[in-house]
């Protein structure tokens, strides 16, 4: 018994050892992207109007999601907007590369357009996936108060038969 003991005690340290390393790489592998990501948050002058009102936009549309989630073909004129949106993020990447200094006072628009890809494309995803997961709730909520009705309607059917 008292081998199995000092085996098990042997096991827990081995195991609290991989734990203790495993973390250890985890936060020295994610402290570049901490670093790239703050980085990126103070080279944006989140002052700038056309920033704000971006930002603002995005606010905007998502209490307008929010608060639309009972209208399901709202929803999904929205969803194919929002879509479309992060489609022709490219093609509104290079313009705005083109036309930076009228509403700009330094060019966020880079080649891989990355700034667009996490300050317009990003929230749109966010978006389109709330609305996605709202229409999988609504159908499930539909399929249920039809199968509901289905089995009422069963029963009816029954009742009827053996009067």
């Amino acid at each position: 018994m008292e081998d199995l003991r000092l085996a098990m005690e042997q096991h827990m340290d081995l195991m609290a050892d991989l734990v203790q390393k495993m973390s250890g790489e985890i936060r020295s592998g994610l402290r570049p992207a901490y670093e790239n990501f703050m980085g990126f948050y103070h080279a944006i002058d989140w002052k700038e109007p056309w920033i704000m009102g971006l930002l603002a936009f995005h606010v905007v549309l998502l209490l307008v999601t929010l608060l639309s989630r009972k209208h399901l073909n709202f929803h999904m004129c929205l969803f194919l907007l929002a879509l479309a949106g992060v489609y022709f993020a490219e093609g509104l990447n290079g313009f705005l590369g083109k036309n930076w200094k009228s509403f700009s006072t330094q060019n966020y628009f880079d080649p891989h357009g990355v700034f667009l890809s996490v300050l317009w494309s990003g929230p749109l995803l966010v978006l389109a996936m709330i609305i996605l997961i709202n229409t999988l709730f609504s159908l499930c909520y539909l399929i249920v108060k039809w199968k509901r009705a289905e089995l009422r309607h069963r029963a009816r059917l029954a009742s009827t038969k053996q009067d």
